[in-house]
């Protein structure tokens, strides 16, 4: 009986300089996912802390509107004017604090009007999202405007502005 032997090829494996080689595709990982939470935390911080802030852009204090632009009349003193949409949960709470503010000071109108039945006026005023509140003057300049649900107080504070 004949034994053969087979000749066995060894293939030289990769020499590995550490054992954290191997690990480093995990720690990688690790540190992109804690990048991505802190900005994306960063993003939510800065939105939260401008949203409903009533502030004045440098374009809008030369935007002025009309009871034919609005489809309304001015308020004799001031005019809050309110872009919502069906769906937009904020929009009601907003209607409320901005009718409440409304009656509270007189000579002050509340206009809401729907965002998508108005596309080419929210196209020129660049509103971006709803609720949209812009505080105009009596003449119909925009005197102050906020993205998101504005607060009571702020939108008094803008009144006082703009009367």
């Amino acid at each position: 009986m004949i034994v053969r032997a087979r000749a066995r090829r060894v293939e030289a494996l990769p020499a590995r300089s550490s054992p954290w080689v191997a690990h480093t595709g995990a720690v990688t990982g690790w540190v992109v996912c804690g990048a991505v939470l802190a900005l994306a935390s960063a993003f939510g911080l800065w939105r939260a802390a401008r949203d409903g802030r009533l502030r004045m852009r440098a374009k809008d204090g030369a935007v002025r509107l009309s009871a034919a632009d609005l489809g309304a009349e001015l308020g004799e003193r001031a005019t809050l004017v309110q872009f919502s949409t069906a769906f937009c949960q904020p929009c009601r709470a907003t209607r409320r604090v901005l009718a409440e503010v409304a009656a509270m000071v007189d000579g002050v109108a509340h206009l809401e009007l729907d965002a998508e039945e108005r596309l080419e006026l929210v196209r020129r005023l660049e509103v971006l999202r709803t609720p949209t509140v812009l505080v105009l003057d009596a003449g119909g300049r925009v005197v102050r405007r906020a993205s998101g649900q504005p607060r009571r107080a702020d939108v008094i504070a803008a009144l006082g502005e703009a009367v």
